[in-house]
């Protein structure tokens, strides 16, 4: 069977000498997933600003696509505004609008290789991230009468700040954030599921909390589950601090994969973060997430 997966490294940004982003990575997940047959390859398409002000305040969302948001704002998210960078950061969203539709076309699973921006707020960005595309996807779906429960999985070692702050009141939403305690951002939100770990958490320890917490989800019984995939737990991660393996990295993904499997509700894949030296490492990690997904969603 070959999946559809949505990208954006089309639309490069240029970043400015050592800033610490891993714009790279993007292009080289579909690289090394291009060898592998089960994949093709679409690009992203670039998401309606009206379907994003469905769920982020319309001034903010203009202002960043005009240009004029104010310079603290623009220094919160960490990137300098540019045309390409909108072009990209609305591709984002749309990659991630398009995989829902295939994860729900399908019954199993649709992703793409950007998205995870779990750090962007109603009415401001942050960490990276200007619009929050999950938050997106499901306040769409809401606006369609689609479904009536939604499950966001974050295991992004940084907090899903932003998501859990859009549906802090949404009893139709569940999110579940599994992040280093001591980690960025140092002023956290109440996700519905919190889980906190330790510097220095590896594979055993993880694993078995990850196990603990996924029947919480399961008896949610969410119609839809959205993975925030963020491979920045893994040992060699420069802004990480946990010690997780490539293998269990796969093995987080299996029980991810797993559940939404066992509860027959489709699944969204979306990127998140993932910050590597070498680089190299971060882009398996990614891609092996895609490639234990699809194996098991069929």
């Amino acid at each position: 069977m070959t999946y559809t997966l949505y990208y954006t490294d089309h639309h490069e940004v240029v970043l400015p000498p050592g800033h610490k982003f891993p714009m790279p990575k993007y292009r080289l997940v579909r690289e090394l997933l291009g060898s592998n047959g089960h994949f093709r390859f679409v690009p992203a398409p670039e998401a309606d600003p009206e379907t994003i002000a469905l769920a982020h305040d319309r001034s903010y969302v203009e202002s960043f696509l005009q240009g004029t948001l104010a310079t603290p704002v623009m220094r919160r998210i960490g990137f300098p505004w540019s045309e390409t960078l909108v072009q990209r950061t609305l591709s984002s969203v749309g990659g991630t609008l398009q995989a829902t539709r295939d994860a729900l076309s399908s019954g199993t699973f649709g992703g793409t290789l950007a998205g995870g921006t779990h750090h962007a707020f109603p009415a401001e960005g942050s960490g990276f991230c200007v619009f929050n595309d999950i938050a997106v996807a499901i306040r769409a779906l809401q606006h369609e009468n689609r479904l009536r429960r939604y499950a966001v999985v974050d295991l992004d070692v940084h907090q899903g700040d932003g998501t859990a702050l859009f549906f802090e009141d949404d009893p139709a939403v569940l999110t579940l954030s599994m992040h280093g305690r001591n980690n960025f951002p140092f002023r956290k939100q109440r996700s519905k599921l919190d889980i906190e770990l330790e510097d220095r958490t590896g594979d055993e320890e993880y694993l078995r909390m990850l196990e603990d917490v996924l029947p919480r989800v399961a008896n949610f019984d969410p119609e839809i589950i959205f993975y925030q995939s963020g491979v920045d737990a893994l040992c060699c991660d420069r802004l990480g601090r946990l010690e997780l393996t490539h293998e269990g990295l796969k093995q987080r993904d299996t029980i991810v994969a797993g559940l939404a499997r066992d509860l027959r509700v489709p699944l969204v894949v979306t990127l998140g973060g993932g910050y590597g030296d070498p680089i190299e490492a971060t882009a398996l990690a990614h891609a092996n997430t895609f490639k234990v997904i699809s194996s098991l969603m069929k």
